[in-house]
């Protein structure tokens, strides 16, 4: 397989608001980047800006958010079918509660992804968060004008799946399948830097300290075995304790997802390679 050449900073954007998004540390994440890959693995995908800047010629992205791979799925597969739901449904309070209750997972790839989408424009900050049965309890946002159906930015997005593998999975099996020379990016949900800023509901089970040990000694294992990696998490002392003997870069990023205007800014945030 030919090795995949980075690209200069002009590629596509997500389709996705994410708390926790990379688009503006893309920058930064470049500059860690080997300059050529073989496959790119993204096993905790989320919004999934670095590969869709990257555009790589082969990659697997995975998640065990079932419903937000089938809503990758639902804008692979049948990105018109999501652009026309996404054109019936009204930036509206009312609309809004009614449609999150919706028994979504009865429903095709593209109906998951036209709610997952419609919510995740019209909530707050862009939130995903379920309780403990599975059940989406965003509250609604407080936009002027949010744009619900970006037309181009789906279809750019439609184009660039194309050629990515869709799971859902757990992290470690899915890298598993990655080997030397390809490039493997980490997100998980951050080690809180205190207590109260824990955030444990991303999905159901949650992403807890033993995750967080699973994640360092699958990125040992990748090390080893000759794949590039990058990993992002929060600046505390147990990740710096946790990934020694790594490369590690503290970095500044803006975050928006405190309820509290006053606190959110620019943190701190650690880049492990």
């Amino acid at each position: 397989m030919e090795a995949f050449r980075l690209r200069p900073i002009d590629g596509g954007r997500p389709f996705l608001k994410w708390a926790g998004g990379k688009r503006q540390l893309l920058p930064v994440l470049l500059e860690s980047a080997p300059p050529d890959f073989n496959r790119y693995f993204e096993p905790l995908v989320g919004g999934g800006a670095l590969f869709f800047h990257l555009r790589p010629a082969s990659a697997v992205l995975a998640d065990k958010n079932e419903r937000l791979i089938r809503t990758y799925r639902g804008v692979r597969d049948n990105v018109d079918d999501v652009i026309e739901l996404l054109g019936g449904y009204r930036y509206d309070p009312r609309f809004y509660y009614e449609f999150r209750k919706v028994d979504i997972d009865r429903r095709s790839d593209a109906e998951v992804a036209a709610w997952f989408i419609y919510l995740n424009r019209a909530g707050f900050n862009g939130l995903y968060r379920v309780n403990r049965d599975n059940q989406f309890n965003v509250s609604f946002g407080r936009y002027t004008n949010p744009t619900i159906c970006d037309h181009d930015t789906l279809r750019d997005c439609s184009a660039s799946l194309q050629r990515a593998d869709l799971t859902v999975a757990d992290f470690g099996q899915v890298a598993k399948a990655a080997r030397r020379g390809d490039l493997v990016y980490f997100d998980p949900p951050y080690v809180p830097l205190s207590a109260t800023s824990c955030f444990t509901s991303y999905t159901t089970n949650g992403f807890d300290a033993d995750d967080h040990r699973r994640l360092r000694d699958t990125a040992l294992m990748l090390k080893k075995r000759g794949a590039h990696i990058l990993l992002s998490n929060s600046v505390a002392p147990v990740v710096k304790a946790l990934y020694r003997g790594f490369k590690q870069r503290e970095v500044l990023a803006t975050r928006a997802i405190n309820s509290k205007a006053d606190r959110r800014g620019a943190i701190r945030e650690l880049l492990i390679t």
